[in-house]
């Protein structure tokens, strides 16, 4: 895998979206069962949505696959290098990590971005989804294990396991199989990981991101974005969870926003300030948890603060190191806040909704790295790739 050439990979990506196209009615089929497994168990809303898949978003998910194709091939890349003065040449270059396994949760689409963007980065890949996603997973690992081999690819670059606990305690605990472990999920499936894999993790941690408006905000625009990211795909990871606003814009700003939020369906919980500035709706208390919470659904917390220093701390308190946003026509506060908020993705006049490979110019991405180990920021190909030095000598020893 490592010494494949672009275009055998990328032939390999054309033929996965080719193949979900051409097995679309059997994708569908199978994903009808954890439909309906899903609601047999009283399973919300949201979690259902998370796990339903149409026509839409099978070509969604096929035209993401082919914007991998036109990316440059991260492996190989080079990082830095030159020639030191004693004439050695060193080259910092890209390489795969090898065989990453790939455990997550709810969306079944994951499969394919997973086995995409691995391949993207010359990595084999083992996959392992949630029961809740079962058939649709079993399917979709199928489709892409397939569309590998037409395309010439060797036996094993894509696998998956069953859903069997024992199965993948197995995996994570073989010492020669894995290079690295990408779990993406709740902080069970996290702890579980980082528990028993004996290979490192990469981890796509929780998402509790806020969006500051500050004091020179403009409000239309503040309102625009505040908007789109709590009410587009609420349950994902890069939605917002916490609005925070400046003191002195609190009083025009609030009562709006409010008013279409609760319109959009959002629970609203504030502090005192907020629910005061409410008007005719209905806002919760808020509490400690729930500015901690990431909720996942059409909920949101609001608190009124004092000044950009207060937000700040709210942000390094409740954050979770993922998305984090400020609005500000103010360049001397823009710069605060990128400076002193520590998070993965840090973004000025922009919802954190933004947070994703395809915004980034990195195609498909699984997810948002939250460590400062490695790379940080949205896991793409570039992010399944690790250093390799290449060193050129005329007869160098040590000294």
């Amino acid at each position: 895998m490592a010494g494949l050439p672009r275009t055998r990979k990328d032939e390999a990506l054309e033929r996965i979206a080719e193949a979900i196209a051409r097995r679309r009615d059997e994708i569908l089929r199978e994903n009808a069962e954890d439909i309906a497994a899903a609601r047999g168990a009283h399973l919300g809303d949201e979690t259902i949505d998370r796990l339903y898949l149409d026509e839409e978003r099978l070509a969604e998910l096929a035209a993401d696959i082919r914007r991998l194709t036109v990316l440059d091939d991260p492996v190989g890349a080079i990082e830095r290098g030159g020639r030191l003065d004693g004439g050695l040449e060193i080259r910092e270059l890209r390489a795969p990590f090898g065989v990453v396994g790939v455990i997550y949760e709810w969306h079944p689409r994951t499969t394919i971005d997973a086995a995409a963007v691995c391949l993207k980065a010359g990595n084999a890949c083992v996959l392992r989804g949630a029961a809740s996603g079962k058939h649709s997973n079993r399917m979709l690992a199928e489709v892409a294990e397939g569309a590998v081999l037409e395309a010439g690819l060797p036996p094993g670059t894509v696998s998956h396991l069953s859903t069997e606990p024992e199965e993948l305690l197995d995996l994570l605990q073989d010492p020669g199989c894995l290079d690295l472990v990408v779990p993406l999920g709740g902080d069970d499936l996290r702890k579980y990981v980082g528990t028993h894999a004996i290979a490192p993790s990469l981890t796509s941690g929780a998402g509790n991101c806020h969006v500051y408006v500050d004091a020179a905000a403009d409000l239309q625009e503040a309102e625009a974005i505040v908007i789109n990211a709590k009410c587009t795909r609420a349950a994902h990871p890069t939605a917002a969870e916490t609005l925070l606003v400046h003191g002195s814009v609190a009083r025009a700003f609030l009562p709006g926003i409010i008013k279409e939020l609760d319109r959009r369906g959002v629970e609203v919980y504030g502090d005192r300030t907020t629910i005061d500035l409410a008007a005719d709706v209905t806002v919760k208390r808020a509490t400690a948890a729930h500015y901690e919470k990431e909720f996942l659904t059409a909920r949101i917390a609001v608190r009124v603060v004092a000044s950009i220093d207060e937000a700040v701390a709210h942000i390094a308190r409740f954050g979770t190191g993922s998305a984090e946003a400020i609005v500000t026509e103010d360049l001397a506060a823009a710069r605060v806040f990128t400076e002193r908020v520590d998070a993965a993705c840090v973004f000025v006049n922009a919802s954190t909704r933004l947070a994703d490979g395809a915004a980034f110019g990195h195609g498909v991405d699984l997810g948002v790295c939250t460590q400062k180990l490695h790379l940080r920021g949205p896991i793409g190909p570039h992010t399944l790739t690790c250093s390799k030095y290449v060193v050129w000598g005329d007869g160098h020893v040590h000294q």
